[in-house]
């Protein structure tokens, strides 16, 4: 990036930053600090980040490692935002793993996509963070469901129900639950806002009309993944919410 535009990108940033603490200030809280912090990773991360792709790019056979390294850190993220300890990282791993793989199956299958690693990459690496969200979404509603009913889920396992079947229901409020952000950003998809694939692709020159189609492809995409990986949380972790009475999670 020539010198001249890495300092207007430097000042702008700046100035949104500044802008943002200034108005997170008003809260009175530890937001500044957190905000600040999450610009630094972000710089710093998407820094490396841009330096890997380019050497993937290069190197093809690189994309699977790639892509399972992201997957393994999307679990344990969401591992730790919901809970459960290591026991719930392998059923994570499967809800948050089986969406995308679906997804870039058909997406391949069909011939949507082009099988390089310009094309795999990009859209896997937004379809498996867009099911890490919607597993952490479904297991912090199953989570806290549980444990402010936890009288009917005891009675239930008195009954004779088992852990799986005591829960179910709040599973099923927990997966649609959590697909409420995904179905409002597929509705909302050129009439609110203009989503990141479709905004990136037009700043890279391409006609509007072709980014129209990608992120058509990208928004069913997450939105096929998100609802397979929300549902598969609220079923394959629902043993442990049973197990015992589960802490709500502070959010």
């Amino acid at each position: 990036m020539p010198l001249a535009d890495l300092l207007r990108l430097a000042v702008a940033v700046l100035v949104l930053v500044a802008l943002a603490c200034g108005v997170l200030a008003w809260t009175g809280r530890r937001t500044v600090p957190d905000a600040l912090v999450a610009v630094l990773r972000a710089a710093a991360q998407l820094a490396l980040v841009a330096l890997v792709i380019g050497w993937i790019f290069a190197h093809p056979a690189a994309v699977v490692p790639y892509l399972a390294v992201m997957l393994v850190a999307a679990g344990v993220t969401s591992a730790r935002r919901i809970g459960g300890g290591w026991a719930a990282l392998p059923w994570l791993l499967v809800s948050i793993g089986t969406g995308p793989a679906v997804v870039l199956g058909v997406v391949l299958a069909a011939g949507a996509l082009a099988p390089t690693g310009q094309e795999i990459l990009p859209f896997t690496a937004q379809v498996i963070g867009g099911a890490m969200t919607a597993a952490s979404l479904a297991g912090l509603r199953m989570r806290d469901d549980v444990a402010h009913r936890w009288g009917e889920v005891e009675a239930m396992l008195a009954l004779g129900f088992t852990r799986r079947e005591s829960v179910a229901d709040l599973g099923r409020q927990a997966a649609a639950r959590a697909l409420v952000p995904a179905i409002d950003q597929t509705r909302a998809a050129g009439l609110v806002t203009l989503p990141g694939a479709f905004v990136g692709l037009l700043l890279a020159g391409a006609e509007p009309w072709r980014a129209a189609q990608v992120q058509l492809l990208v928004l069913v995409g997450l939105l096929a993944a998100q609802s397979i990986s929300a549902v598969g949380t609220a079923v394959l972790t629902a043993p442990l919410w049973a197990a015992a009475r589960p802490v709500v999670a502070v959010r």
